[in-house]
């Protein structure tokens, strides 16, 4: 999709499947479950999907899924299911790791920062885009080094600590532009110091959601999950960023949305929902 000068392309690394009740954290399952049925282990399908952003030589991907390092109880433990991988994906556009330029992590967790390394021919941890440069908010890092008992499990270091070891991650301060017409906007909420991202071209707007909206499931303020760490601060933001998408007209994208993953918000009946695009 043309976006102003922008070319977007919204790519998966597959699907995966959490259990609902922690996605929705206080919304009762008689309620959740009418827009994601669960499987029986009560766990509901989820989407990995990035965004790769296109402009001139620049190849700008904004998280990248949950990679191929993890074992196989891992894999089955988090239902991870893909006929293709996101590298695969990127391979169908006649592209390689090695032409991305930017890679914009929007936070730590392992299902959104996958493909940032990967071994290679020798067992080594490497960072997969090796000619990119990648950022991410300095103090999240710091929090992924040190997490509490709670955080422990969503942080795996071997997806960003060689990052650092080889020099290519770049630690942002705070919001703001982070490369020319891309910009973090800090929300808080899922992690303290968890990013939206957003990128402008001729008066237009894409928004990547990352954690501050999995999917459209969680589009009104109560449905926040229980992996939020300041949920009281997801329920502030959430619905201040939804109001100007809505009055500027954004196009929302929808990290771990299976199905409906892109489009732009509508009012109806006093709810929101959204008018579908494909990238």
């Amino acid at each position: 999709m043309k976006l102003g000068n922008l070319d977007l392309f919204l790519l998966s690394d597959g699907l995966f499947r959490l259990d609902g009740g922690a996605m929705f954290g206080v919304v009762p399952r008689v309620l959740w479950e009418r827009m994601d049925t669960p499987d029986e282990r009560n766990r509901i399908l989820m989407g990995l999907n990035s965004l790769l952003i296109m402009r001139g030589a620049e190849k700008i991907f904004i998280d990248c899924g949950v990679g191929d390092k993890f074992d196989t109880k891992f894999g089955n433990m988090f239902g991870i299911h893909r006929e293709q991988t996101l590298l695969d994906r990127l391979a169908a556009m006649q592209l390689q790791p090695e032409d991305i330029t930017h890679v914009i992590l929007t936070h730590l967790h392992f299902d959104h920062i996958g493909w940032s390394t990967r071994r290679n021919a020798s067992g080594e941890i490497v960072p997969t885009f090796s000619n990119a440069t990648y950022y991410c908010q300095r103090a999240e890092y710091e929090v992924a080094l040190a997490p509490d008992p709670r955080s422990k499990a969503s942080y795996v270091q071997e997806n960003f600590v060689p990052l650092v070891q080889h020099g290519v991650l770049k630690f942002l301060e705070g919001s703001g532009e982070i490369i020319a017409g891309i910009e973090g906007v800090v929300t808080g909420g899922h992690t303290r110091d968890h990013m939206i991202v957003k990128a402008h071209s001729a008066g237009k707007t894409v928004c990547f959601l990352a954690d501050l909206v999995p999917t459209t499931s969680h589009l009104r303020t109560p449905y926040v999950m229980g992996y939020d760490l300041y949920p009281a601060q997801t329920m502030l933001i959430k619905p201040k960023v939804l109001q100007q998408a809505f009055e500027e007209q954004w196009l929302l994208v929808f990290e771990h949305a299976p199905r409906l993953r892109a489009g732009y918000l509508q009012q109806a009946e006093g709810n929101w929902k959204i008018e579908p695009v494909e990238l």
